[in-house]
């Protein structure tokens, strides 16, 4: 099969679109299927054997780390040129939208993946007024589509209450051999909390979409060192506002690993994630997690098994339940003890095949052609 990956954002730029691009990537070249990543921004036109089409953009006013695509016909020329079975659309909004209408017109069908809940962020970044009329973009981008990828069940519903579908959950897959409790490094944890604290933390962008400033509410609870690892826009004025948060930057690899195996709970305030791979990369490193009933987290945290959920609304609960696990090892214990059990089955080669499942279904190929296909969880046609 031939997969045309039309993504919004890829290589140089790190983020959780470009990181599940990879992870499709991986697992199609291990089925022996071809692909090309068609994105907008500069970089290398190659990834190991995967072409790679570069369309011209311009950085995103309120982040420019991260380029928006302008309109282009590339998308078109490059899908006429390299004849896809299907076009899979990677979070799409401005260049997904290039890439939908070009599957449209060339007959070929596309599945988008919805991965950024545009619509929720807008509101962090004081543009809460454009809510409805990203609503209406996105549903022209998706109506275009053969099926929609939701990778939970509240962005599911999200979805199909705003008039988008069909919709399946497809979730996203963890690196079990990077993400495991084994990395935690007693030496790092020496360094960062040298009393024996017990060391809370969050990993992953700083922006305001994660709500990292809701750490404030751990400001002086005792026995405890916060912990930041991430870099993003708002981390000079993180720092400013948690002067006793240790920050750690960027980290990628071992460094990565070891950090979040070390940490002893995990905290994340976004209430705006349709999945959150940091907490399923914190579950599979054996942490405990606390994040906001909402969004993709409730997908993944088992309150009072592995973690616990605090009401979105409700952001100071944070401090009583760390507060908790902190005064209590023996809890905190046994939540890590089934934090990895939890995600176990999440492996990206489980995942990665049902996306194949689903790639199948909507080029109508026969069972075995790809790979037998399952029972596909698609929650029907928006009304």
């Amino acid at each position: 099969m031939r997969i045309a990956i039309v993504a919004e954002t890829f290589l140089p730029t790190v983020n959780g679109v470009t990181g599940s691009v990879l992870r499709v990537l991986e697992h199609l070249e291990r089925r022996g299927h071809e692909a090309i990543v068609v994105t907008a921004g500069p970089g290398p036109d190659h990834h190991g054997s995967v072409p790679v089409v570069r369309t011209p953009s311009v950085p995103l006013p309120f982040y420019r780390g991260i380029p928006m695509a302008l309109p282009t016909d590339r998308v078109a020329a490059a899908l006429a040129a390299f004849r896809p079975d299907v076009v899979h659309l990677a979070a799409p909004v401005a260049l997904g939208a290039a890439g939908a209408h070009a599957a449209a017109a060339a007959g070929i069908p596309a599945v988008a993946v919805y991965q950024t809940d545009l619509a929720g962020f807008a509101g962090r970044y004081h543009a809460g007024v454009l809510r409805p009329l990203i609503w209406r973009w996105l549903r022209r981008i998706h109506d275009r589509c053969a099926l929609t990828l939701a990778p939970s069940t509240m962005s599911v519903w999200q979805l199909r209450r705003h008039g988008i579908g069909p919709v399946a959950c497809w979730a996203r897959g963890v690196d079990l051999e990077r993400f495991d409790p084994r990395h935690r490094d007693e030496a790092l944890r020496a360094d960062l909390a040298p009393d024996g604290e017990v060391i809370v933390g969050y990993v992953g962008r700083l922006a305001p979409e994660k709500c990292v400033g809701l750490l404030a509410h751990l400001d002086g609870l005792r026995g405890v060192q916060v912990v930041v690892v991430g870099e993003g826009p708002s981390r000079a004025s993180l720092e400013r506002a948690l002067p006793r948060v240790r920050f750690l930057g960027f980290r990628e690899g071992a460094e990565l690993s070891a950090a979040m195996a070390s940490l002893d709970v995990f905290v994340h305030g976004g209430a705006h994630e349709t999945f959150c791979q940091a907490v399923q990369e914190a579950l599979a490193s054996g942490v405990p997690v606390v994040a906001p009933a909402a969004g993709g987290p409730v997908d993944l945290v088992r309150h009072g098994e592995n973690g616990w959920l605090f009401p979105p609304d409700d952001a100071a609960l944070l401090r009583p339940m760390v507060s908790t696990l902190v005064a209590e090892p023996r809890l905190r214990a046994a939540m890590a003890a089934r934090a990895r059990a939890s995600v176990a089955h999440r492996s990206w080669a489980v995942l990665g095949d049902e996306l194949l499942d689903h790639y199948a279904a909507v080029t109508g190929r026969r069972a075995g052609d790809v790979r037998p296909v399952r029972p596909l969880r698609v929650v029907g046609d928006a009304a």
